[in-house]
């Protein structure tokens, strides 16, 4: 798989994620997707994915930086959104916050087969 063809796939995949499309998220994540090290599966990661959009009503995945170099992926994503209540055990409480996450991703036949996420709680801190 080229560069481009894999930064093809990993676009398809956020853009699956923002429109929350749930009964294609098997096209871009592996059955047997890991998570930080733990193995959710896709029912695992795909609930973990709900409940973030729970918790975030206003949630969208915005690109920042994409750097592929297959199988991986390496992609700063930007968020600016309304948080309910806690967030990463931060008291957010629908004020609205902007931060990022630094994420990388190994991809398997096309697929998402693990992630590897640091989010940066400590911008979120500073504006709460």
């Amino acid at each position: 798989m080229t560069r481009d063809e894999l930064c093809e796939i990993y676009r398809g995949y956020i853009d699956c994620l923002n429109r929350q499309d749930w009964s294609q998220l098997g096209l871009f994540v592996d059955n047997a997707v890991e998570y930080n090290g733990t193995p959710l599966g896709l029912t695992g990661y795909r609930g973990m994915l709900e409940g973030d959009f729970r918790a975030i009503p206003d949630l969208r995945f915005r690109i920042e930086l994409l750097v592929s170099d297959p199988p991986r992926i390496a992609s700063r994503l930007h968020f600016d959104c309304t948080p309910r209540g806690m967030l990463f055990d931060l008291p957010v409480n629908g004020k609205r916050i902007k931060f990022a996450e630094n994420v990388f991703y190994e991809f398997s036949a096309g697929r998402v087969q693990r992630v590897w996420s640091i989010i940066d709680k400590a911008a979120i801190a500073q504006q709460i």
